[in-house]
């Protein structure tokens, strides 16, 4: 098998030929994201137009600790090859990656930076894209509240990992204790509505058939009051994406059952966040967030 010159070996043709393709709240940076999961996919899916709906780079949490495994770097250089080979690839910022904000109508190596975009679909509907976090009344009216919120969010994806690790040696798939609690717990699941409605509305304000979102990591497709809300949920938790098809239909797909759940990538990513903490940071990614958070 002859070398990739990006670094990843050659693999067979894409198998999910999709026309757009959503995916938010990667959150690289942290040691939760899936980033080997959201390889396999990108690594399996090819389309035309692929939208990165903010959190993409956690700069909360690399501005509190420096951590930045292969892993990461390897999402980041596979959606630059994208780039490369024709996708239009659009980066709407969120909240953790709220840095980018200051790059708005840049195009980075074939990425270009939006704050908020319109997508049309192939059977003709409006699609509004955005973050969502700007719609959200605790990161706009009590930051505070929202970094508090987000130290919590960590802990209980740490405990997540612990629980998940001892499930894989038993060979049981994954299985997210922060989306249990979230659709368990009645205050999560008020906030999850009232969010979800204030998009809707904003979105038949705006005159769109729908919006696409991310924000609350939790993926969904729904009607609400006329207005179609879908949110792609996120490469931490959920491990979902949404996908249009060549004729217009939108899918929600589901990779968690499928997901690699290895037990040694968070202590790896650890020493290596270490070193790169220490100033060993040769890598060419990890060098310029360093500049940009």
């Amino acid at each position: 098998m002859r070398p990739d010159p990006d670094g990843f070996a050659d693999r067979p043709a894409p198998v999910l030929q999709m026309r757009t393709v959503w995916i938010s709240d990667l959150h690289l940076g942290t040691p939760g994201c899936q980033a080997l999961a959201l390889l396999d996919f990108l690594r399996e899916v090819e389309c035309e137009t692929l939208y990165l709906v903010g959190d993409i780079i956690d700069g909360w949490q690399l501005r509190r600790s420096w951590y930045w495994p292969q892993s990461h770097n390897d999402v980041v250089q596979k959606i630059l090859r994208k780039a490369r080979k024709g996708t239009r690839v659009v980066f709407v910022p969120g909240n953790h990656d709220e840095f980018a904000r200051r790059y708005l109508g840049v195009n980075f190596g074939g990425v270009e930076v939006v704050e908020e975009c319109m997508h049309i679909t192939a059977d003709g509907r409006r699609l509004w894209v955005t973050h969502g976090d700007l719609y959200d009344g605790v990161v706009q009216c009590a930051r505070w509240l929202a970094l508090v919120g987000d130290v919590a969010y960590e802990f209980t994806l740490k405990v997540n990992r612990w629980f998940n690790s001892a499930r894989a040696r038993l060979g049981l798939p994954y299985w997210s204790l922060s989306r249990y609690l979230k659709l368990k717990v009645k205050r999560a699941v008020s906030y999850v509505g009232d969010f979800e409605s204030a998009l809707a509305r904003e979105a038949q304000r705006r005159g769109a058939d729908g919006v696409v979102c991310g924000h609350i990591h939790h993926a969904e497709m729904r009607s609400i009051d006329g207005v179609l809300y879908c949110n792609d949920g996120d490469w931490v938790e959920s491990l979902t994406a949404l996908v249009e098809h060549a004729d217009g239909r939108l899918e929600i797909l589901d990779r968690s059952r499928t997901a690699r759940t290895p037990q040694t990538v968070v202590k790896r990513g650890l020493r290596k966040g270490r070193k790169a903490a220490a100033g060993q940071r040769a890598d060419e990614t990890a060098a310029l967030l360093d500049q940009v958070l």
